[in-house]
């Protein structure tokens, strides 16, 4: 038999990390060699552990798992990052996948879908959890938005604003991005807020106006 695949989990929710490391204990072919609350913890036991996986939780204080992972990748690249998400949709998805995160999964994955990511991502493949996929997929599907946005708003926002101009309703856009229709609800507000947009016209005016559709 194979040497077990040495895991490092860092999630800063306490129950969360320990529920990790209890279940990732229980699977075989998988050693837990430690646990970090944050990113700087996470790099420390990772130089001090060398393990091959690292179970990197995305929102965490301090040095988040994005900053983390993207340190991993330059100081530790043969370290594989599967990284560790509460929602599908969570915007840092794709800011973690640049920084250079080998797969996805999400809070919600039972242990075989866990076991499988890390052993896949620990044999160089890149595991992605369906949901997270789907996400990335559809949002790939929306079209060029440009990397420097006006007014703040946030990519999400202006691929739910190009759709907006593209005549698709709350209904549509949440189907096509794979959203809840709150969430795309709550998306159109910020937008109206940041833009000072009061309707959809208005919020489509503003979108030709800064180059984000065309037309």
């Amino acid at each position: 038999m194979s040497e077990a695949v040495r895991v490092v989990v860092a999630d800063d929710e306490a129950t969360v990390r320990e529920g990790l490391v209890a279940l990732l204990g229980l699977l075989p072919g998988i050693t837990v060699v430690a646990q970090a609350a944050d990113g700087d913890s996470a790099l420390a036991l990772t130089c001090e552990h060398t393990p091959d996986v690292v179970l990197m939780d995305v929102r965490m204080p301090g040095l988040d798992g994005v900053g983390a992972t993207r340190q991993l990748a330059q100081s530790h690249p043969e370290v594989a990052v599967v990284v560790l998400t509460s929602h599908a949709e969570d915007d840092t998805v794709q800011a973690a996948l640049a920084a250079g995160a080998r797969g996805f999964l999400t809070k919600s994955a039972g242990r075989v879908q866990i076991a499988q990511a890390i052993l896949a991502a620990a044999a160089g493949l890149s595991p992605m959890d369906p949901q997270v996929q789907a996400r990335l997929l559809s949002a790939a599907r929306v079209g060029h938005v440009p990397a420097e946005l006006p007014d703040g708003l946030t990519r999400r926002e202006a691929e739910v604003l190009v759709l907006i101009g593209a005549g698709l309703s709350n209904a549509e856009i949440a189907e096509r991005m794979h959203l809840t229709t709150a969430t795309v609800k709550t998306h159109i507000n910020r937008i109206f807020a940041k833009t000072g947009a009061k309707d959809r016209t208005a919020a489509i005016d503003y979108a030709r106006h800064h180059a984000l559709i065309t037309g």
